[in-house]
């Protein structure tokens, strides 16, 4: 077998050719990310004569997402700055290509978010937004034309985590109560204050409740339940009276909830462009299942989904519902973009965000499910290198972050680079990832540096039982959850990995808790306080420390290489310093790199660069030679 041809770093991780095309409501034109001086910009081109593609933006950050209006002339945007998180919306004049975008939330450090655009109110954009108090977020109409802000509600407290504006007018807000219940409540504005609806089970949802949406005509909210089952569900919750009934749901898979992490991935319900009617929705197992809830819909999702063998990905309509442009998700055409006109019945494809790349020489992706010691089944996905014989090839364990999300299906770039290098790579959706019920993801209550890890090191032995690692050549990797993963797997299982890669991972969880922004900590109930502790109580907060790799500096021997965001306002960058000055402290040799205009994702693409090559050299120098000693664990802790 022939190994595969050596694909540079910077062909995986330069800026995708085009992204996240949308298509205007006459279906005239498309707007989509595209690169303008190496950093993603929005652009326009016409439908049926391109070719006439338009730079509207010059962001030399990069623009994180756009929106287009009723009004075909303005165009609305969101970016951060150097990966602070601190969004703020901009405008721009399709009119004016002079002019320059206007910032419509020029606070400093202020976030703002984009809810919705209320009906009959041609020019306005409904926002919440931590302006007045960066605790607390206010729910404003912004002008986008003139700039002027209204607030229609301010915040009475931090524990508000969402706003939701019905095309009526009436105000819904969701609140964690003290005992970390969510409640979902009406805004009375002759009072000035919120009363409770309907209250959730808040340990139900760790991360919220997602999706949730006041219907179309304001008299219930669409949202992903769980109540009184194991699997999440569809349902509409009628506002008058509190009570939940079922939409739809899959026998098996939930709904695909992972844009509440990552919102370039699917969302998963689909409107009508029109109307914002309901006509689709999302499940995902080891591949996705859409629900068409709409004929007309279900007419068209069975063309749409012919033109590609990958999951279909965003769907985008003019408002007749006869012109679509649509992406695919795929392990190895990531992003296929087509466009289809269901009256006539005609499809092209439009692009290949990642044509620089050669899907055959690509690996790929596998979805497996291993068995974890006490009986969990792990779903996972295994990537091998091409044209390489698959036999105890040396493995990177690839840890996905949250630790409330989930890996998926799909085109992954550290996947596709270390495979190209003749690395197997596993990942593994441990316990307390999402999106496999609300069981699997309780198992993990308590289990940080305990179960969820061994899930991770009965992943790696059964990579090397199944003959596709070799024990002696096994690193750890990953970001966020993943990148404390990685520390966890040296400081606590150090006889099993040959490397360890951490980016922006935890060190310490009891300082991490104490390092989150005032308006996230009033949410962490259901989640870092529920399953991992308080670190206010002192018994808690020692076993949070028990379970922190910092803890176990003195048993680190494994070569580690750590990266940090310097403005990473989630895992700040004291996470990284403190564990690399103890492990300095003590002579062991840790790489240790910092990106000073870096937040929690590396998403300039010089950056994403340096990382990766910094990564595939370290990883090159450890798991080339077999070291001696170096076996799997097969016990508990």
């Amino acid at each position: 077998m022939a190994p595969p041809d050596h694909i540079p770093v910077e062909e995986f991780f330069a800026p995708p050719f085009r992204a996240s095309v949308s298509l205007s409501s006459d279906g005239t034109r498309i707007a989509y990310l595209a690169p303008w001086k190496n950093r993603l910009n929005v652009w326009i081109e016409s439908v049926d004569e391109p070719g006439d593609a338009r730079c509207l933006t010059t962001e030399t950050r990069g623009v994180q997402a756009y929106y287009w209006m009723d009004d075909p002339r303005w165009l609305l945007y969101t970016r951060d700055q150097d990966g602070d998180e601190s969004w703020h919306i901009f405008r721009v004049d399709l009119e004016n290509p002079d002019a320059e975008a206007v910032d419509l939330t020029p606070v400093p450090g202020a976030r703002a978010g984009i809810l919705g655009f209320p009906a009959g109110r041609p020019g306005k954009v409904i926002v919440q937004a931590n302006m007045r108090n960066p605790a607390e977020f206010d729910l404003l109409e912004l002008d986008f034309i003139t700039g002027d802000i209204e607030t229609l509600v301010q915040s009475p407290g931090s524990d508000v985590g969402l706003w939701l504006y019905s095309q009526s007018g009436e105000i819904f807000a969701t609140r964690t109560t003290a005992n970390g219940d969510l409640e979902l409540s009406r805004w009375n504005e002759s009072t000035g204050d919120l009363s409770s609806v309907v209250v959730f089970d808040g340990s139900d949802h760790p991360t919220g409740i997602f999706p949730l949406e006041i219907t179309p005509d304001g008299t219930g909210v669409w949202l992903g339940s769980n109540r009184d089952t194991d699997r999440k569900r569809l349902a509409r919750l009628d506002l008058a009276t509190g009570e939940e009934r079922e939409v739809d749901s899959h026998p098996v898979h939930d709904l695909d909830t992972r844009a509440a992490a990552f919102p370039q991935l699917p969302y998963p319900l689909i409107h009508r462009r029109r109307t914002g009617e309901l006509i689709g929705a999302r499940y995902l197992g080891e591949r996705q299942v859409i629900h068409a809830l709409d004929p007309h819909f279900a007419d068209v999702l069975e063309n749409l989904e012919k033109l590609s063998d990958g999951d279909l990905a965003s769907v985008s309509s003019d408002a007749s519902e006869r012109r679509w442009v649509v992406s695919f998700t795929h392990d190895r055409d990531p992003g296929v973009t087509y466009f289809y006109d269901h009256s006539t019945g005609e499809s092209r494809l439009l692009f290949r965000p990642r044509q620089n790349l050669d899907p055959e020489k690509l690996a790929p992706m596998t979805p497996v499910t291993i068995t974890s010691r006490d009986g969990l089944a792990l779903p996972s996905h295994l990537t091998l290198p091409v044209g390489i014989e698959p036999t105890r090839l040396p493995l990177v364990l690839f840890v996905h972050g949250g630790p409330w999300t989930r890996d998926s299906w799909g085109f992954n770039l550290a996947a596709q680079l270390f495979a190209n290098r003749g690395y197997a790579v596993l990942q593994v959706n441990f316990r307390g990832s999402t999106g496999y019920g609300k069981a699997f993801t309780k198992a993990a209550i308590g289990e940080f540096a305990g179960k969820m890890h061994d899930d991770l090191i009965d992943g790696v032995n059964w990579a090397v039982d199944q003959g596709y690692a070799d024990p002696g050549r096994v690193a750890i990797m990953g970001g966020s959850y993943g990148g404390y993963a990685a520390l966890v797997g040296v400081a606590f299982t150090p006889d099993v990995f040959a490397a360890a890669v951490d980016v922006v991972g935890i060190s310490d969880l009891a300082t991490f808790m104490g390092s989150q922004p005032d308006f996230v900590k009033p949410h962490l109930l259901n989640n870092w306080y529920r399953y991992v502790g308080d670190p206010a109580d002192p018994r808690q907060k020692a076993d949070m420390l028990a379970r922190s790799p910092i803890s176990r500096v003195d048993q680190i021997r494994t070569p580690l290489f750590i990266a940090q965001g310097a403005n990473d306002v989630r895992v700040v960058q004291a996470e990284s310093d403190q564990i690399v000055e103890a492990l300095r402290a003590r002579g062991v040799p840790v790489e240790y790199t910092v990106m000073e205009d870096e937040g929690h994702s590396f998403d300039n693409p010089d950056n994403a660069i340096a990382l990766y090559k910094a990564a595939e050299q370290f990883l090159g120098k450890h798991l080339s030679a077999k070291p001696d000693g170096v076996q799997t664990r097969k016990s508990g802790h």
